[in-house]
């Protein structure tokens, strides 16, 4: 029984972290874009701002759909299920 508690509580610090950390790199990008913004307001009349705009918004999309579970390429709880089936297979 304390072994399932403990298997929660980890499970759920890692759940926290990544939250963490996509709200984290959420709140640089809108810290950053706009002084890229500014720069490129400044120094240029290329907009060349979108592209670092649009690809880490690319990346903020899918981290956020990694973190809250949208992503089901593999499907939720791959990892565990693929972890009994090597652990429950003969040939390992």
């Amino acid at each position: 029984m304390e072994d399932l508690k403990k298997y929660k509580y980890r499970k759920a610090k890692e759940r926290v972290e990544c939250i963490k950390s996509f709200y984290s790199n959420l709140m640089t990008y809108f810290l950053v874009i706009p002084f890229l913004v500014f720069i490129n307001y400044r120094t240029s009349s290329y907009p060349w701002v979108i592209f670092p705009a649009i690809g880490w918004g690319i990346g903020l999309v899918g981290h956020w759909l990694h973190v809250y579970g949208y992503i089901h390429f593999l499907g939720r709880d791959w990892e565990e299920r693929k972890i009994k089936q090597f652990m429950d297979s003969n040939e390992f």
